[in-house]
């Protein structure tokens, strides 16, 4: 489990301390300001160290593989021209310096790289040991319509899309899980299937379709609310949201109807209270007030949340914490919602008066 992450200089953040819950971590702010930015911060780290093992051949870390590795990655996730355009922008010479602890302390990581820097890293701090579960991140798009080949024209060709695309797309492809896990499995499915009203299914040539009672649907055909909810349904399947790691999934909301919202904030419950640690970015006012809701209900007890509120100063931006949204401050976005409602209910007020005497 990550329980910190600590910036200093990085993006947009010239001094950020999260320290995240055990099962749902909420970072809320207007667009601009950088939740997107830690959740690819905190995915790019985890990637690395998951997937260390296999591809560095080594059981246990080295400073010369976590060089190349995290700075190949943050290049591919975040697409800067130069690793040194991740630093703030501020007059004078800037150093970007990154760490996170885990539960297993010998997990701990620390890099830092200059304004300058090319694709080079300095690591402050090399774990002991990687990390063994693979973490999954959505991006605000869904990716079961260009599934088919992308994996292999990502690796053979120059594409514009971030590296996460590829890394989900690849575990979208793996097999279902089967034996012991499949009750735990059909127990998270079947909210989600029902709402689809079918099942996903990928085919011998790589194409996803939804399987329902009347037939057999092309993805392409489906709504793009409900291709987001069949992803996690996939990932859930395949067990890559089973018992352990960590989802990272940004504005869950996006292109949702308030009904399937409302089943997006179940599933993410559900998801965090199944082992999986999940970060969501969101600025929906909606998606906020049922995960409080959930949080509220019995069927759902000792949900351990941390709410992280972004926002704007001279300086850069700043991050507020606490265990509800109640904690982080005012948020813009928020607040325009809540007095939208407010004028609304004014409004209303104002038709349903009746007028002076003629």
């Amino acid at each position: 489990m990550l329980q910190s992450l600590r910036l200093r200089d990085f993006t947009a953040f010239p001094d950020a301390d999260l320290r995240f819950g055990r099962h749902l971590n909420v970072l809320v702010g207007e667009n601009g300001l950088g939740k997107t930015h830690l959740l690819k911060v905190a995915y790019s780290i985890l990637a690395v160290s998951a997937r260390g093992a296999k591809e560095s051949g080594g059981a246990v870390p080295t400073k010369g593989y976590l060089q190349s590795a995290i700075a190949t990655k943050l290049r591919g996730v975040f697409k800067p021209d130069e690793l040194g355009r991740l630093t703030r922008r501020r007059t004078g010479r800037t150093r970007a310096e990154v760490h996170c602890s885990f539960d297993h302390a010998a997990c701990n990581f620390g890099f830092s790289f200059n304004g300058a820097s090319k694709s080079e890293v300095t690591i402050d701090l090399a774990p002991a040991a990687w990390i063994e579960e693979v973490p999954v991140y959505l991006p605000t798009r869904e990716l079961l319509t260009i599934y088919p080949g992308f994996v292999s024209l990502f690796e053979t060709t120059h594409l514009p899309f971030e590296e996460t695309w590829r890394d989900t797309a690849v575990l979208l492809g793996a097999p279902l899980a089967r034996g012991p896990r499949e009750s735990k499995i059909r127990k998270l499915l079947e909210p989600l299937e029902a709402a689809m009203e079918g099942a996903v299914e990928l085919d011998a040539a790589g194409r996803f379709y939804l399987e329902t009672a009347t037939g057999r649907f092309e993805m392409h055909l489906v709504a793009e609310g409900l291709r987001k909810l069949a992803m996690i349904a996939r990932l859930v399947a395949n067990g890559s949201l089973l018992d352990k790691g960590s989802l990272f999934w940004d504005e869950p909301e996006a292109n949702l109807n308030p009904k399937l919202t409302r089943l997006v904030a179940r599933t993410i419950i559900d998801i965090s209270q199944s082992g999986i640690q999940v970060f969501i970015a969101t600025h929906s006012l909606f998606l906020l007030r049922e995960l409080h809701i959930l949080q509220q209900q019995p069927s759902h007890p000792g949900v351990d949340a941390r709410f992280f509120g972004l926002r704007q100063a001279q300086t850069g931006v700043y991050v507020d914490a606490g265990a509800t949204v109640d904690d982080i401050g005012d948020i813009t976005a928020l607040n325009e919602e809540l007095t939208q409602s407010e004028r609304y209910l004014e409004a209303e007020e104002r038709l349903a008066s009746p007028g002076p005497a003629a």
